[in-house]
């Protein structure tokens, strides 16, 4: 079990990153900002990746960053592994691009091809308590892999806010059907999801 605890990350890139065959990290009480935010992933580039099971990122705080919270798996990969029991609760955003991400097609660069879906599963995911502000108008996005759709996710209480001049603030989601605890706002997954 790894514990990072009661700290301020400042960076040019992720204040944590999580990678492959990682269990039980409990990051409690960091500040992150500025930088990237916190990430699982980048998964499956590589055949020989094994599960990531056991991430709480809890009662942290991103403060102008590129991203709060992220899980990011790569399209056509050849690894086959789970994602799981990922743990996203008491999270405050401050100005920060984009507060909440599972991106299933993650390729930057276009260094990937995206001619099959991610074979990675991700699945029993808690995002709650997540408030503050976005300087995007997609505040929550959750792409899920057609292929292995995200199972057992559940939104709780979100509250945030959009302080720019692009639109009003959105979601966006595909192959996920969150339950819903709590308020949300924004609605997220209004036309995909099930309220619980």
């Amino acid at each position: 079990m790894i514990h990072i605890t009661d700290s301020v990350i400042k960076t040019g890139d992720d204040c944590v990153s999580i990678g492959d065959e990682t269990k039980e990290v409990h990051i409690h009480n960091v500040t992150c900002g500025p930088g990237h935010g916190i990430s699982v992933g980048s998964l499956g580039g590589y055949a020989s990746e094994k599960d990531v099971q056991g991430i709480y990122v809890t009662n942290c705080t991103f403060i102008g960053t590129q991203n709060g919270v992220r899980v990011k798996t790569w399209p056509s990969a050849p690894a086959q592994l789970t994602v799981s029991d990922l743990h996203f609760e008491d999270l405050i955003m401050d100005n920060v691009s984009s507060p909440v991400i599972i991106d299933q097609e993650y390729c930057p660069h276009n260094l990937c091809k995206k001619d099959r879906p991610s074979s990675i599963k991700i699945t029993n995911v808690s995002i709650k308590n997540v408030r503050g502000t976005t300087n995007s108008a997609e505040a929550v996005t959750l792409i899920c892999s057609g292929l292995k759709p995200c199972e057992n996710v559940e939104v709780g209480d979100i509250d945030l806010t959009y302080n720019g001049n692009q639109g009003p603030i959105t979601t966006r989601c595909s192959n996920v059907k969150p339950k819903f605890v709590g308020k949300q706002n924004p609605p997220v997954c209004a036309t995909t999801a099930k309220s619980a």
